[in-house]
């Protein structure tokens, strides 16, 4: 049974919403027709749920290669144990419980810390635009890139607990809470205040450097 096809690009240029979005609601029902033999509902799982895996493996800031490498071994596993799932329904649950697993252990068995700079060149279509359309365009896209780098600088100054969380709760269709808990090992209880927090001391982050 294929866990599907790995992205070239590094797993943190995979779009949250890559793959489209299961209803949580019919997952129990395409784990036991998958159990069947189904391929189309495995396909469904595999593209519906991919998101909410790599939410998970970004929020523990594996490299490019360790969260591939997880991405496949979590897959590899619900594919082992897709029969024995005592709660189908909850399969979300199942899957980032066992992402977070996989990450601390890569983690766990990491010897040091290596830094690389992996520069990304993106081609450029050609196109009819004029000079000065181009110039327009291209300073519209570096303001937006500005903008972005100092949301992202001010989201990296927030505390471990903190980027997890959020970056948990950016996946497309958003993670249960349940999923959440099973992923970060925080209470689910614990979950909507902290996020209001996290939200908040973003936010002050944000309005102190006056970024908008």
């Amino acid at each position: 049974m294929s866990t599907g096809t790995l992205c070239s690009t590094a797993y943190d240029d995979v779009p949250y919403t890559r793959g489209g979005t299961v209803d949580r609601t019919e997952v129990g029902v395409l784990v036991q027709s998958a159990v069947d033999g189904d391929a189309a509902a495995w396909k469904a799982l595999v593209e519906g749920l991919s998101p909410l895996v790599w939410s998970v493996v970004r929020a523990h800031r594996l490299s490019d290669a360790d969260g591939h490498e997880v991405y496949q071994t979590v897959w590899f596993r619900f594919a082992q144990h897709l029969g024995r799932l005592r709660e189908p329904d909850k399969a979300g649950s199942w899957l980032a419980s066992t992402a977070r697993h996989e990450c601390l252990k890569v983690l766990r068995g990491l010897t040091r810390l290596t830094l690389t700079d992996d520069p990304r060149v993106l081609d450029r279509a050609s196109d009819e635009r004029t000079p000065e359309q181009s110039l327009i365009d291209s300073e519209e896209a570096a303001a937006q890139a500005e903008r972005v780098r100092r949301l992202w600088q001010e989201f990296e100054g927030l505390g471990d607990r903190c980027r997890q969380l959020l970056r948990v709760l950016m996946a497309s269709p958003p993670p249960s809470y349940q999923e959440v808990s099973a992923a970060l090992g925080i209470a689910v209880g614990s979950i909507g205040p902290l996020r209001q927090r996290c939200l908040r001391r973003l936010r002050a982050r944000m309005d102190a450097r006056g970024t908008v």
